[in-house]
Parts: C-alpha cells; structure tokens; sequence
C-alpha cells in the first residue's frame, strides 16, 4: 500500500492506493492522522506533493517506507521543459503526469479550478512546457471586495446573468461569466495548436465549470493523486 499527501493551499489531503486503484480517501486536518495511518497500514511508499509546506517533517513520520518529496529533482515520467523547473508548482506536475496516464500518447489540457485556476498542457510527446495561472472564483470575488471602497463581497451563485442590473449581479456576471468566458476562450487556442486535445478539469470548482463549458471535458477529481501515483510507480521500478 502506498500513500500519496498533497499539501494544498487551502486543505491537505492524502490518499491511500494499491497498484491497481486508489482505495481510500483522507481528509488530513493534522499530523496525528497520519501517524495513525502510519500505524494502521503497511506502506511500501510515500510521496508527498506540498505548494506551502515544508514535507520534511511529514515525510519523517514514516521511517519505513520509501519516501519521496515531489521537487524539481524527482524523476517524473515526461519531459519538463519548463524553464525555471523550481519555481513550478508540484500540483501543475502532477496533473500533468496524471492525464498522461488516462490519455497516453494525446496531447492533455489540464485545468485546475481551486483558489487559482491553471492551463497546463503536455504533447503527445509526454513533453510539458508550461502553462497559465489566474485568479481562482473565489479570489476575484475577494479582490474586488477588498482592493475598492463600496463593492460587496458576493458569493458564487448558480446562475449569473451577462447583463447585471444591480451591483452583486454585476459582479457576478463579471467573475463567474468573464471566468467561463475565458475558460472557454484558453480552450480553444490550444485546441487550435494542439490536433485531438483531450481537456480535463479538476479541483474544488471543477462541477461548477462542467455544465457551463461548451466543450467535451472530462472532469477528473483524482488528478493529482493519479499523477502522484504514476510518479511513485516510476521510482519505485
């Protein structure tokens, strides 16, 4: 059995999987859970991917297995051709690695809808060059609350309208039909560039985006962790 920890923004979550299949599922609020899942199970492995942690002290809670900490050094089954590999986000490469085991050999459009909202795209060639970062929907609602005087901190409804005839539909209109709008947009300039492009969309506001993209998209809510999975697979043969 092995585990795969990713220390997110917002939540740290872990999974437990064996070669074939991700078998449970942990919320992991603090460090006593893992020493219990530590305790419980006989881990072969353990991987962990963190954009504002430090993993050394979590990985040292497991003194018997393998240990990893996904980094700019780990090997990874693709090409990163990204130009400054250290400042990527470990979450973006993993995404990455995950699709290429769903779609391998098609070039994948990732798209990640949590706090941010990243474009990350790898070739048919399992070759990763980069992508984009924006403002996630929760962050642009926030930013326009706290950076002016009189705009109200709304929240995200099911429905906006493109015309907004009060101020909170305004805003909604601008941050929840402007992000589709521009999804949408980012969607088709790699498809243009890329033939049979697969596009996969997770994180917490994947559901939102599902219904609302004019697209065949395939949302994938163990992105990450498939692509934590490939990665330790890889090093462990």
């Amino acid at each position: 059995m092995n585990l795969l920890i990713d220390s997110g923004n917002t939540f740290t979550k872990a999974v437990l999987c064996d070669e074939h299949k991700i078998v449970e599922h942990i919320k992991v609020d603090n460090l006593t859970i893992l020493k219990e899942i530590n305790k419980k199970h006989a881990l072969s492995a353990v991987i962990v991917s963190s954009v504002n942690k430090d993993a050394t002290e979590i990985l040292a809670l497991f003194p018997d297995a393998k240990r990893l900490l996904l980094d700019a050094n780990t090997p990874v089954p693709i090409k990163n051709l990204y130009k400054t590999p250290a400042t990527l986000g470990m979450d973006r490469l993993a995404d990455v690695v995950g699709a290429i085991s769903l779609f391998p050999g098609l070039p994948c459009l990732c798209i990640d809808a949590g706090t941010c909202i990243t474009y990350d795209c790898i070739d048919e060639h399992a070759h990763y060059y980069g992508g984009s970062i924006a403002p996630g929907l929760e962050m642009k609602f926030k930013a326009l609350h706290t950076f002016t005087a009189r705009l109200p901190l709304v929240e995200r409804h099911e429905n906006a309208l493109l015309v907004g005839s009060t101020t909170e539909e305004s805003i909604l209109s601008g941050v929840q039909v402007g992000t589709i709008k521009e999804m949408e947009g980012i969607i088709e300039e790699y498809k243009t560039r890329h033939k049979g492009l697969k596009i996969i969309i997770t994180g917490g506001d994947a559901g939102f985006f599902e219904s609302r993209i004019k697209d065949t998209i395939f949302v994938v809510s163990d992105l990450l962790f498939l692509g934590l999975k490939r990665i330790v697979e890889y090093n462990v043969s």
